[in-house]
């Protein structure tokens, strides 16, 4: 019996890299893993020396925050050139949140009519909003909920009040789903913004002022202690320091559900050192600060985060040329940086630096959102998701990228790697240059 396809290459599974190794692939799962001469098949790929991992996860994507659900067309697109078979969406989309059941219906559905990658959801919670939607969200598959205490927007990216945030957590527990935070405190960041103007100082270099650790910290140890309380499973989205992860940590040896989540520019860029270069263009909130990329690396190597993901954000460049740093637009896209940007440093960084790229961006956001099983690995049964990497220097030119929007912080930057092809599913879908065929991604719910 023949395989309908056998890829080939060096395999990248945690015991360690399998050169020589092949995938045999039957419809849209692994079938079967081995080394040395492959099985037959109906088609077969060679790719080398260069490195077949499982189709990347990224755990944070924000795809229709910007231009609404159609928004899935552009990133989608953009996740495939960079590796990524699964995004995982949060829920503020323009003009509404996702919280209610005939929301969800809507985002699924432009998913597997626009998206050419698969999709997992987060839901949230508007304030005022109760409880009553969230066992019927979970039901329907949402991978986790997340709120914010820190307003951007009243409607599609509200703050959530103490006691409202308390009775979520508490709902959360019988749906085993974990409530994710955007983890900054109004008051000290609102108060900081306005000292600032009031000074005149409005340039790039003082977003990280206006926006102080102690905001950060402050609202993740209040958010931890609410989940001590109800015993819920809380999820720190983003933490920009790494006194963040050791309060995390602190907590999770208490016996609380805590987890700690990394994006990846925090983990390359530096306030202090770039930011004259990139103004706006580098604007993330929480903000990239000065210093600490060192010791972020050593909370990596204490395996500190629950995961790395990108926040790709979808604004376009006009959102940051603005007069004043405080009217500019906060995130930036990372799709196709997340991948080569993350495996360039890790090589700099680590012994075993594509295992570690493996584990924190595709087996654990694939275990946290209840993917494992379909996402995540190279197991026979698992989907047929393959990223491959091909080792070698490679210059990132935004103008190129997929999502549209053609700009990024990493414009320039010359990575260790490219991502040489895209397996969504045993169909390929991204050859290197292009993206493949039509729309065909999925919404891939929660498994328990």
């Amino acid at each position: 019996m023949a395989f309908d396809l056998v890829l080939r290459g060096t395999l990248v599974r945690p015991a360690g890299p399998t050169p020589g190794g092949w995938i045999a692939v039957s419809g849209e799962r692994i079938a079967a893993i081995g080394a040395g001469a492959p099985p037959p098949a109906r088609a077969e790929e060679d790719f080398g020396d260069a490195l077949l991992f499982p189709g990347f996860v990224d755990g944070q994507t924000h795809a229709t925050s910007y231009r609404g659900l159609s928004g899935f067309a552009a990133t989608s697109r953009s996740a495939l050139a960079g590796g990524v078979t699964t995004m995982v969406d949060m829920p503020y989309d323009n003009p509404d949140p996702l919280d209610t059941v005939a929301r969800l219906e809507a985002k699924v559905a432009a998913v597997e009519s626009l998206s050419a990658c698969d999709v997992a959801l987060y839901a949230t919670v508007a304030p005022g909003q109760g409880t009553g939607e969230m066992a019927a969200l979970a039901a329907a598959g949402v991978c986790a909920f997340k709120i914010s205490s820190f307003e951007s927007h009243p409607v599609r990216f509200p703050r959530l009040p103490a006691d409202e945030t308390r009775a979520i957590l508490a709902a959360s527990v019988p749906t085993g789903l974990p409530v994710g935070l955007h983890n900054e405190d109004q008051e000290i960041v609102r108060g900081a913004i306005a000292a600032l103007k009031a000074a005149g100082k409005t340039t790039p270099e003082w977003h990280e002022p206006s926006r102080p650790l102690a905001a950060e910290l402050a609202a993740t140890a209040h958010f931890l202690e609410l989940g001590r309380a109800t015993g819920a499973h809380v999820h720190i989205v983003h933490l920009s320091h790494p006194l963040g992860y050791e309060l995390v940590a602190r907590y999770r040896e208490e016996g609380v559900r805590a987890t700690g989540e990394m994006c990846v520019h925090y983990l390359h860029f530096d306030a202090a050192r770039d930011t004259a270069r990139l103004g706006a263009r580098m604007k993330v909130s929480p903000p990239i600060r000065a210093g600490v990329v060192d010791a972020l690396w050593r909370s990596l190597a204490a395996d500190r985060f629950a995961l790395v993901s990108s926040d790709h954000s979808s604004w376009p460049v006009d959102n940051k040329l603005v007069p004043s740093i405080f009217d500019a637009g906060a995130g930036i896209p990372g799709l196709e940086t997340l991948v080569p940007s993350f495996y360039t440093d890790l090589l700099a960084r680590t012994d075993r630096p594509a295992e570690r790229l493996a584990l924190e961006v595709a087996e654990k956001p694939a275990r946290l959102f209840g993917l494992w099983g379909v996402k995540g690995a190279l197991e026979p049964g698992f989907d047929a998701d393959v990223a491959v990497l091909a080792p070698g220097a490679w210059r990132f030119d935004a103008s190129t990228t997929r999502d549209g929007l053609n700009w990024s912080p990493y414009d320039g930057e010359t990575f260790a790697a490219r991502v040489a092809a895209t397996y969504l599913r045993g169909r390929k879908v991204w050859d290197g240059t292009s993206v493949l065929g039509a729309a065909g991604g999925r919404f891939v719910p929660r498994r328990g």
